[in-house]
This record gives C-alpha cells, structure tokens and sequence, in this order.
C-alpha cells in the first residue's frame, strides 16, 4: 500500500498535486499528515520520512519517491491513466506539468494557495498579469486541442492536478481567468475530490503565520472560513 506524505491541505500545493493523482485514479493510498511548523522550520521533521526535508513524499514499501514530479512519473509507470494514452497529448500534458513546476512564479508569489481565505488583492503586479495570461492561453490550448473537459482530452489526468491549486487561488484571489479558462477551473473545484480537500483544509486546527502575514499585506481578508 502506498503512503502519501502531506502537510497542511490549507496551503500546501504541491501535496495536493500528488493526492489529486492518486485520488482521481483510483489508486489506494494511505496518508500521512504532518503539519509545517508554526515558526516556518519543518524541515528536520519531515526529513524523517522525505529525503529533500519537503511535502509531498510517497512512499512504497522500502521505494521512497520525492517531489511531485517524480511521484507522478513513479505511478504512471504502475498504473493506467495517470497520463493521456495518445502520444500528443501525453506529450502536451508533460510539457504543461513542467511548465507549472518551474513556472508562473511571480503568481506563487503573490497568490500563494490558502483554501481558507478570500482575499481582494490591492493589485496584481504586471508579472503576474503575464501569469495569468499565460495560464489563460496554455488551458484554452489544451481544451481546444484534445476536446475537454480536462486538459489532456475527456478525462482527469496528471496535468489536471498539476493545476489543481490554481482553482484555488483562483477562488481565493478572484484572479481573472477568462471564458473557457475560468470554466475549466470551476469544473475541477467541483469535483468531489476537490471538494473533500477543501472540506478537510477547513477543518485543520493549523495555521502558518508567516504566509498568513504575507497574504495579509499584499491584500485585504474578506472571509476567513475556519
């Protein structure tokens, strides 16, 4: 049985990538949650379970696979669907993932996710705007291409969790997503899996100051669901 490494589901995006893979394709898991320290310094503790000190980490029997990358790449090479079957698509939805690991990040500065919070920013710097086009333009391509309702064709693969914490800072932030683009996001936060996530965020008794404090500079705190 797998065990999936997470931390707080309030604002840890990459841990959401890999639990939206492994949830979305039916593949069993167990999950382990450690909170991020309250004073910003949780990599000694999680350096006793992920090799990199870092969320999320799968691991399987004595196999330990680190990064959301590469866990995504490690299921794919067991299961079924975690990417596109026809080779264009795959290839797109790979090139999608990359871009979003390494990318968009003046967006992942100033937006960072937090499932809890919906916040009127005071403004959106002119290197987020181009994020968020950029973002518009790569989610209108891949519907168009391969036919919706997800990005690599009819059904939810890696590509679409890749972009699962953009749904919710798109929520947060009521960043201005476009058209197709803006429907694309609200489909993935209407599934049953996003929404357990953010069912379970809300419910976290944990908080991250320092990113609180972030949020609350660059930005006015309208609700605060917890």
């Amino acid at each position: 049985m797998y065990v999936l490494h997470i931390a707080n589901r309030q604002m840890s995006s990459w841990s959401l990538r890999a639990w939206m893979t492994l949830r979305q394709g039916d593949i069993p898991f167990e999950l382990a949650f450690h909170p991020f320290d309250e004073q910003g310094d949780s990599f000694d503790a999680f350096r006793r379970f992920s090799p990199s000190g870092r969320v999320p980490c799968l691991h399987d029997g004595h196999q330990v696979v680190w990064d959301s990358f590469s866990i995504v790449e490690y299921l794919a090479e067991r299961h079924p669907g975690v990417w596109p079957a026809d080779p264009g698509a795959r290839a797109w939805a790979r090139s999608a993932c990359a871009e979003m690991h390494s990318g968009f990040l003046a967006l992942r500065e100033q937006c960072p996710m937090h499932c809890a919070l919906r916040v009127r920013l005071h403004q959106l710097s002119p290197e987020v705007l181009r994020d968020i086009e950029r973002l518009n333009e790569l989610f209108e391509d891949g519907l168009a291409r391969f036919g919706g309702p997800y990005l690599g064709g009819g059904a939810f693969f890696a590509v679409d969790a890749f972009f699962a914490p953009i749904a919710f800072r798109q929520q947060t932030y009521d960043l201005p997503m476009e058209g197709q683009a803006r429907d694309y996001l609200e489909r993935l936060r209407a599934l049953p899996a996003m929404q357990q996530w953010q069912s379970e965020a809300l419910e976290e008794p944990c908080r991250e100051p320092e990113l609180e404090a972030q949020i609350r500079a660059s930005g006015t705190v309208l609700t605060d669901l917890r």
